[in-house]
């Protein structure tokens, strides 16, 4: 899901409707929706909340994933929808862009995606792949591939988690680093995002891990000098310096921690919490009411 900037709308796929909701925040009220391929799955806000950018990841739950069988895992798009009129403005096509780079093979399932702070650059993870791709959100050229460490090389498609190979990313305020979740690996790590090799020599060194853990989710921190990763398989969340590419902090939560959201609660909410005041710009009356 997705939350408009100024929190009036929420973004919700509707996974087994290849259908997209919009919903009105302050009483859920669906006030529109716009189609989607199949398994809708990931939408970000962009340019100022004036469109939407959404992919679907189609179906990750069926057994043929060999790469033969790749199109019977139904329709994936990646696309951009107007956010007032919810008209599909474009889709982009990856088939013709990963093959014209030899990437015949390669699924077009676009997974967890972050952007670059001027919104020129898309970084996002597709089904089977151990790393990130970047592309060019104006033009839809492919620009790279950026492959990570694979730790568990051998190991069949269809043992893959729901086809994750990497399940979390996010991009630092200055566009430089990335933090990132290599969920079938069970590593974390942060990477320069100009570092234009495969995989670097020391980049093994700069893994985290957990013991028995998972990473299946990055976000944001709200000042961008942390990332947060969910480790699913120890319920934990930790909180990754973008700095050092260390963590800074981890913290015990529920069964199975998965997508991780920034936000505000009441304070009269919450009993046994020091006080604490939101940053100046981020009081806007329409995300944190009053």
């Amino acid at each position: 899901m997705a939350v408009s900037p100024d929190g009036r709308r929420v973004v919700v796929s509707a996974s087994t409707a290849n259908t997209v909701h919009v919903l009105r925040v302050s009483d859920g009220t669906e006030v529109a929706s716009f189609p989607s391929g199949g398994s809708p799955h990931e939408s970000a806000y962009i340019d100022g909340g004036r469109k939407i950018l959404h992919a679907s990841i189609g179906f990750v739950y069926t057994p043929t994933d060999r790469d033969l069988l790749d199109p019977t895992k139904g329709e994936r798009v990646f696309q951009v929808v107007d956010a007032e009129t919810f008209e599909v403005l474009r889709r982009y096509d990856l088939r013709t862009e990963f093959d014209e780079l030899g990437r015949e093979g390669r699924s077009t399932a676009v997974r967890p995606m972050t952007l670059s702070p001027d919104e020129r650059t898309v970084y996002f993870q597709v089904s089977f792949f151990h790393g990130f791709v970047e592309m060019d959100l104006r033009t839809g050229e492919v620009q790279r591939f950026r492959r990570l460490p694979n730790l568990i090389k051998g190991t069949p498609r269809e043992q893959y988690l729901l086809d994750s190979a990497h399940h979390g990313i996010a991009v630092n305020p200055r566009g430089s680093r990335i933090c990132v979740a290599g969920t079938m690996s069970d590593y974390a790590t942060v990477v320069d995002v100009d570092v234009d090799v495969d995989v670097d020599d020391d980049a093994r060194d700069r893994l985290i891990k957990r013991e028995d853990g998972k990473p299946y989710w990055v976000t944001q921190s709200a000042d961008g000098r942390f990332c947060y990763v969910s480790w699913s398989g120890t319920d934990e969340v930790s909180r990754i310096s973008y700095g050092s590419g260390r963590i800074d902090e981890t913290v015990t939560v529920g069964d199975h921690p998965q997508r991780i959201r920034n936000g505000f609660v009441r304070r009269a909410l919450v009993s046994g919490l020091p006080d604490y005041t939101p940053p100046a710009d981020m009081q806007d009356p329409a995300v944190v009411p009053e």
